[in-house]
Formats: structure tokens, C-alpha cells, sequence
């Protein structure tokens, strides 16, 4: 028995190990790629792994992953990813052949099986990060546009500082659109091909301010800075609710957790514990237990989620 608890301790720590492992090369790598555009300076890595990384983040299937990727601000390549859910399979294989004695290859199916539901699960939960946090920069935006037309430059030079000063994702944005301004592309037009590509309520109402001071005339410094303040205001009380209903939010995590884990240390202590669970009026508990456990998170993220 504390054998297996240790090989359960051991994989645990090496998966957890290998997910700061992807976060340190990816903060790595976005720190080389930036120094290289300071410098201009052009490297080529030599490691074949990365060689075949980079080969396969060029597929079609994997630039969709990428996509989900940036929209679920998950700070990982699709080949990083891949290899982080090959790991875990292999150790969530290895967790079930040593706790709950699946026998191969079965342990390392139902591995995969439940690193593909975690992945889809992962992305339907965090689908509007990446325009979360968009809308979290919009005040510093509006801030920043405000500042340069006091300074006497114009709402195309603002953009421009906007684009190199703030960070991803809504420097890349504007940085997107400095370039298509550059190239000829009227100010209406970029604005509206920026909205379609964030179609949030907040970046509306800055689109329409833009559009509306442009054509009607007007202090738009006075405007965008009124905006940014109320934009401030909104994200902390935005912040303050999201502090006061933190408990109930991760009792929404810990509900489905702690039955599954009471579960298997029960199964460890008494080999065959769960046998009953793989019997038809077993499988129906099991059924029962998973819609109700279901149930029970969306009714609490549903009393947590409060639009300010």
C-alpha cells in the first residue's frame, strides 16, 4: 500500500513538474521573441524536439488548437499542450493501474479518455478569457488615448503608442490595427473589423464613442477619460464580488472532488471497494451521482455569476 501512495505521490509531482516546466518555457520564449524584436537579432533553435514542435505547430489542425488556445489564455503552444496532455495521460494511466488496479492497456485508455473530457471541459470553461481580459485593459486604453490627444497627437499616433505600450492581448490587437491604418485601410473600417474580432459590450460602447466623437466632433480626450474611470470603477467592484463569493465558488470544485477522492483512499485501504460500482445498479449510482454532481456546480456558478 505505500508503495503505491508513493508512485501515486511520485507521477502527481512529476505531472505538476512538467505543467511549471511548459509555463517556464513559455514565458521564456515569449521574453527571447521580444528581445529579438528590440534587437533584431534572428536565432535558430537547434533542438530537434523544438525542430518537430515548431513543424507541427504549422499544421492546419494544430493552428486550431492554437486558436483555442488564445481565446481559452492558455499561454502554451499547440505542440506544448499536446505534450502536456500526452504526460498526463501517461501518468493519470499509471495513477489508475496503481490505485483502482486497471491492468493495461486499459489504464492508459481511460487515461486519455479522461485527459480528452479535461480538455474539453478546460476550453468550454475558459472560452471568454482571452476577452476577459481584453475588457480588463480597456480602461488603460481609454487612459492611454485620452493622454495622447492632450499631448496634441492624433487618434492614429494614440493607437500606435496603444499598440506598443500595453501588453497582449489588446497590444496585439491595436497593434493589428496600427498596421492595417498604415497600409491605407480607413479609421471606420479597422475600427469595425476590430469589433467583429471582440464582440464584447464593453469594446462596443468604446467602438461607438470613437465612431460617434469622429463624426460629430467633440473633447474626445474628456470622453475616453470618463470611460476610463468608469471602467476602473467597474472592474473593482467586479473584483469585490468575485472576493466576497470566492468561498462558494471553490465549494463548486471541492463538491465533485472529494467524493471521488474519499472513493479511491477507500479503495486503496480495501482492495475491491468499488467493485459494487460496476454492477448495473451500480452503474445507475454512478449515473445518479454524476448528474447530481453535475448539477450542483452549475447551480453554484450560476449564484455566483454576477454581471456588474
Amino acid at each position: 500500500m505505500s508503495l503505491a501512495i508513493l508512485f501515486s505521490l511520485a507521477v502527481l509531482f512529476g505531472i505538476w513538474g512538467m505543467y511549471e516546466y511548459l509555463g517556464y518555457r513559455s514565458k521564456k520564449n515569449e521574453w527571447k521573441k521580444k528581445a529579438e524584436d528590440w534587437y533584431e537579432v534572428k536565432t535558430q533553435r537547434k533542438s530537434f524536439i523544438v525542430v518537430w514542435g515548431d513543424r507541427f505547430d504549422q499544421k492546419p489542425y494544430a493552428q486550431e488548437i492554437g486558436k483555442k488556445l488564445k481565446k481559452a489564455n492558455i499561454p502554451l503552444t499547440p505542440s506544448e499542450f499536446f505534450a502536456g496532455m500526452l504526460v498526463g495521460t501517461m501518468g493519470l494511466g499509471f495513477f489508475l493501474h496503481s490505485v483502482v488496479a486497471i491492468p493495461a492497456p486499459y489504464n492508459f485508455i481511460a487515461g486519455g479518455a479522461a485527459i480528452y473530457v479535461i480538455q474539453k471541459a478546460v476550453f468550454f470553461a475558459r472560452r471568454h478569457k482571452y476577452l476577459e481580459r481584453l475588457n480588463d485593459q480597456l480602461s488603460e486604453v481609454c487612459r492611454l488615448l485620452a493622454n495622447s490627444l492632450r499631448a496634441g497627437l492624433t487618434l492614429t499616433q494614440g493607437i500606435a503608442i496603444v499598440a506598443k505600450e500595453l501588453n497582449a492581448p489588446a497590444g496585439e490587437e491595436f497593434k493589428r490595427m496600427s498596421r492595417e491604418l498604415a497600409l491605407g485601410v480607413s479609421f471606420d473600417r479597422a475600427l469595425l473589423e476590430m469589433e467583429k474580432r471582440i464582440p464584447t459590450r464593453d469594446f462596443r460602447i468604446f467602438a461607438a464613442t470613437l465612431l460617434i466623437q469622429r463624426r460629430a466632433g467633440g473633447n474626445l480626450s474628456e470622453v475616453l477619460q470618463e470611460m476610463a474611470e468608469t471602467m476602473e470603477e467597474r472592474r473593482l467592484v467586479s473584483q469585490e464580488i468575485k472576493t466576497m463569493t470566492a468561498e462558494q465558488r471553490y465549494v463548486s470544485y471541492l463538491v465533485p472532488i472529494m467524493p471521488v477522492a474519499l472513493v479511491l483512499m477507500m479503495n486503496m485501504i480495501n482492495k475491491g471497494f468499488i467493485d459494487p460500482l460496476f454492477t448495473p445498479m451500480g452503474l445507475v449510482l454512478l449515473g445518479l451521482f454524476l448528474i447530481g454532481t453535475l448539477l450542483s456546480y452549475i447551480l453554484v456558478k450560476k449564484v455566483t455569476n454576477i454581471k456588474v
